[in-house]
Parts: C-alpha cells; sequence; structure tokens
C-alpha cells in the first residue's frame, strides 16, 4: 500500500518519465541525465538514475514521435532496473503548428532483483522473508495523451498496464502466502500554462495527479519564473489529497504534508541546460533524513534543418 513508482521534482523539465505521448514534443532529439537522492542520509533510502532520449523521426511533418528510457532504482535491499521504448503519434490540429495532440504507447520489461541476506526479519523463520537473491524480469506497458499549445498543455496517462494479474507477481518465493510484491496500475494527470509577466519574465505554473486507487493521492503543484528564458527558478510542493475514503487509511492517521521543494535551472547555452532541486521533508521523515537531491542535465542536437524553433517551455 505504499509508494512503487519513482516520483521525480524535475518532471516539468522532460515529462516523458510520466506520459510517453510526451515523446517528440520538442522536435528535435533531446537527451537528459536525471540522478536522485531520497532521504539522503537515510540508510537504504531510494537514488535513481534515468537516462531518456526522443525525438521525431522526421523534420517536415514531425508527426512520429519515439523515446527511450533506462531507469535504475535502488531501494533497500531491492533493485528495479528497466528500459522503455516509447511511440506517440502526434496530430497536427492548426495551420502554423503550434497546437499538437499525441497519443503515445511505450512497452519494456523491468529487472527486479532483491538481495534477502541483506534484510532482518524479526523472526526468522519467517515465511513472508526470503533468505536468498531473487530476480524476475517483468514486462509492461504503459499509455499516454498529451496536448500542447504555446500558453498551455495537459495530459494524461497510465502506467504499468499488464500490473494486478495474480501471474505478474515481481518475487513469488512462498507460494503458500498472498504476501508477494505485486505491481499496481498507476494513473496521472497532468497540466501546466504559461504567462508573459513582463518583457523577459514568465510564470509557469504546472500540477501532476497520482494515483493508483489504493495508496494515497499525490498531488504536486509547482511555479517556475522564467527569466529572458535561460534562467529558471521556482518551487513546488508535494502533498496528499483526500477526495474519498481508502481502505489503507482504516486506523491510520497519516499526515498530507510530504515535501517543499526549491528548484532551479539554467541554460548554459541553446543547447545545454543544468537543474537542480531539493526537496525539504515535511512529513514524519523529517528528523531522521536530509532532504531529498536531483540533477538534471539536458542536451537538444540541432535538427538537419537549422530552423530555429520556439522556445519549449513545457
Amino acid at each position: 500500500m505504499a509508494q512503487q513508482n519513482i516520483q521525480f521534482s524535475q518532471y516539468i523539465f522532460n515529462s516523458l518519465s510520466v506520459n510517453p505521448a510526451y515523446a517528440g514534443y520538442k522536435e528535435e532529439l533531446f537527451a537528459q541525465l536525471a540522478l536522485r537522492t531520497q532521504w539522503a542520509g537515510l540508510k537504504g533510502a531510494p537514488q535513481t538514475g534515468q537516462l531518456s532520449l526522443d525525438g521525431v523521426t522526421e523534420s517536415t511533418k514531425k508527426n512520429v514521435g519515439l523515446g527511450v528510457q533506462i531507469t535504475a532504482d535502488k531501494l533497500g535491499s531491492q533493485t528495479a532496473n528497466s528500459i522503455y521504448l516509447n511511440y506517440a503519434y502526434r496530430i497536427r490540429l492548426n495551420s502554423d503548428d503550434t497546437k499538437r495532440l499525441s497519443f503515445g504507447l511505450g512497452a519494456g520489461v523491468t529487472n527486479y532483483a532483491i538481495d534477502g541476506t541483506s534484510l532482518r526479519p524479526v523472526e526468522q523463520d519467517d515465511p513472508t522473508v526470503t533468505n536468498g537473491s531473487l530476480s524476475s524480469f517483468i514486462p509492461d506497458a504503459r499509455f499516454g495523451v498529451y496536448y500542447s499549445s504555446p500558453r498551455y498543455y495537459v495530459g494524461a496517462s497510465v502506467m504499468d498496464l499488464f500490473s494486478g494479474d495474480v501471474s505478474n507477481d515481481i518475487f513469488n518465493w512462498d507460494t503458500a502466502t498472498q504476501q508477494n510484491i505485486k505491481r499496481k496500475r498507476h494513473y496521472y494527470i497532468m497540466t501546466g500554462a504559461l504567462f508573459e509577466l513582463s518583457e523577459g519574465l514568465k510564470l509557469r505554473p504546472s500540477l501532476l495527479w497520482k494515483e493508483d486507487f489504493k495508496g494515497p493521492s499525490s498531488l504536486d503543484l509547482n511555479a517556475m519564473f522564467v527569466f529572458a528564458d535561460k534562467f529558471w527558478i521556482g518551487g513546488g510542493i508535494r502533498t496528499g489529497v483526500n477526495l474519498w475514503d481508502k481502505e489503507f487509511r482504516q486506523g491510520q492517521t497519516l499526515s498530507n504534508s510530504n515535501s517543499l521543494s526549491g528548484i532551479v535551472q539554467f541554460y548554459a547555452s541553446n543547447r545545454f541546460r543544468i537543474g537542480y532541486s531539493y526537496d525539504y521533508i515535511t512529513s514524519g521523515l523529517s528528523s531522521v533524513q536530509n532532504g531529498s537531491h536531483e540533477i538534471t542535465l539536458g542536451l537538444t542536437f540541432p535538427s538537419k534543418l537549422n530552423r530555429l524553433l520556439s522556445p519549449r517551455f513545457f
């Protein structure tokens, strides 16, 4: 009933991590490296690295976007390494080609591994805890829709489409128990806008809703100020939201408070950008860790036409 999927504070710079229909949005070949250390100072806390590459297949119609994501995640004794291929069909909606509606599909495989020798169960003969090392390959798919215009965007996606089947256990070391780890489907709704405050100053607010209908609903609210299209600074709030009663809350008094984020991004050149974010934890973990750090590096490769595209703020 806890968090399963990786979360990035800097998803606002590259939404491919939560929506396959985003592939090709920048209309140039774009590569990003993201490194995240969550809950620094807490032993066994999540550490994540992700490398992504996406672009359009041709520079004239730009109707097809392709992308690849390679992710490595470590949480305590468990690791999850995955590769996903993403395909997006991008429909042109107006004559000056500033509005697009994309439908995306992603498919890939994840290698889940657990080192049971590093676990310390209270009862040494606990049948629900493996005492060895296990590894499994789990195929999966994802689907998304993404609309973009110069002033706003909106998208929706579902990840882990194959999850929920009884045969899709991540680890199955004891057939007599129902406590083996299973994936759950995850749903995302995202939207954002761009406002021109003055010459050389823009405001870019955004929202990301994350839901699995089992654990807590999660909401990210972000706002970034953009100076001269080169320097971005802002922050965000990540919090739980209770729209209806869920089974996991019975007998619990979990706080909705999660974290506050400070985010900066700087374009060292027209093609290379650097981003950094720090999450200040406001939940019950605040006293046992030192926050979460995230660094992103983005590189855009010029197109063959050498045509200057309008800035991509989403």
